[in-house]
């Protein structure tokens, strides 16, 4: 990415919040036009997505297009496939670019490769929370860097959706210190997968629907996934005994619709706000389903034997501290990693100030009985 473009203002803004309401107290006029003498062209895309069918992430993607297709009366038309159906899951980025799809579901934790600074778009371990990230992103300049740094890839990305703090993955053996990590063969995309592999782990990237049977077979001996509901939608309690937490490699990790550019400029103004605002809501539709689901789901997995085991105190540390290596490398390395790196410091320490306040103080009050 040139310098100068990066430091452009973003061609395309943030999408705004986008309130839809209806009035009862003043009728409304018929309108001349009719679904059947549509103002606006009948689009259809396809979606190739990283989720399973049975992921709530699947589900409230289709949400979203449901949305966009009623919001057009049924013009602008999204069909989303589940990971594996167009292209492999981990695949989603390559094939927005190559325009084998209009339209990806996805994260970034898998394409950190192609550029490091697209962690702050994602979630960086030991970072923001999905709610501090949601302001990161809409309200802290996130957004704006976001299309930034994706045009350089011919691509405009949007937020929509997010999983809150993960649980920190399954396992055969007590992981008690860092030195438990050795030669462990363990599945774990993005930062996460670099700071443990300095521990000498073993790690390797698979898609969701690729996990199980590699923990059948030996090919992994431990894996994260996402959280309770999926993990267990996965059926990963039934091959690993350990679940552990808290997953620190993506405390509040969000996820994308990844556009090409070309056909994002062909799609009516109307029809871009409407793509937008659904993006937004699915980011708060899906963290709250997924808040709903999973205390049951963890529920039924400690009834079902799965022995729940919180990450010691020394394998927090060390791995917070290999983060902000990290951090601080690539910030060296990087003058455009350095300049978001610098910005979303200075956001992190003004939200983290006020929710040691609001936040923490009242929920150390309200969760003493339940620690």
């Amino acid at each position: 990415m040139k310098r100068r473009n990066f430091c452009q203002k973003a061609v395309l803004g943030t999408a705004a919040f986008t309130t839809v309401t209806s009035s009862q107290r003043t009728p409304q006029p018929d309108r001349t036009t009719s679904s059947s003498t549509p103002t606006q062209p009948a689009i259809q895309w396809r979606m190739a997505t990283s989720w399973l069918k049975s992921d709530i992430t699947f589900g409230a993607v289709e949400e979203l297009c449901q949305r966009v297709k009623a919001a057009t009366n049924g013009q602008f038309v999204i069909i989303p496939y589940p990971a594996g159906e167009i292209v492999p899951p981990l695949q989603v980025f390559d094939a927005v670019k190559a325009g084998t799809v209009e339209c990806g579901h996805t994260t970034a934790l898998y394409y950190l490769d192609k550029n490091p600074t697209l962690i702050f778009s994602i979630s960086v371990p030991f970072g923001l929370t999905a709610y501090q990230q949601n302001a990161w992103l809409h309200y802290g300049g996130g957004l704006e860097i976001m299309h930034q740094l994706y045009a350089d890839f011919g691509m405009i990305a949007f937020p929509a959706g997010s999983v809150g703090i993960q649980m920190g993955g399954w396992f055969n053996k007590e992981m008690k210190s860092l030195a438990d990590f050795e030669g462990l063969k363990i599945r774990i995309p993005g930062w996460g997968a670099q700071i443990l592999s300095r521990f000498g782990a073993k790690v390797t990237v698979l898609g969701g629907d690729e996990i199980l049977a590699a923990l059948k077979t030996g090919k992994i001996e431990a894996a994260e996934w996402r959280n309770p509901h999926d993990d267990e939608q996965l059926g990963l309690h039934r091959v690993a005994h350990y679940y552990y937490y808290p997953g620190w490699w993506e405390p509040g990790a969000s996820e994308d619709i990844l556009v090409s550019r070309q056909q994002w400029q062909k799609l009516p103004k109307a029809y871009q706000q409407i793509f937008q605002a659904a993006a937004t809501e699915t980011s708060l539709t899906m963290l709250a389903a997924l808040d709903a689901a999973n205390g049951e789901a963890l529920k039924r997995l400690v009834e079902g034997g799965t022995e729940l085991k919180a990450y010691s105190r020394e394998i927090l540390q060390g791995a917070y501290q290999v983060s902000v290596d990290l951090l601080e490398e690539n910030a060296r390395q990087d003058v455009i990693f350095k300049d978001v790196y610098d910005k979303w410091k200075a956001f992190r320490s003004k939200i983290y100030q006020w929710n040691r306040i609001n936040e923490f103080s009242l929920e150390q009050f309200m969760l003493k009985d339940f620690i």
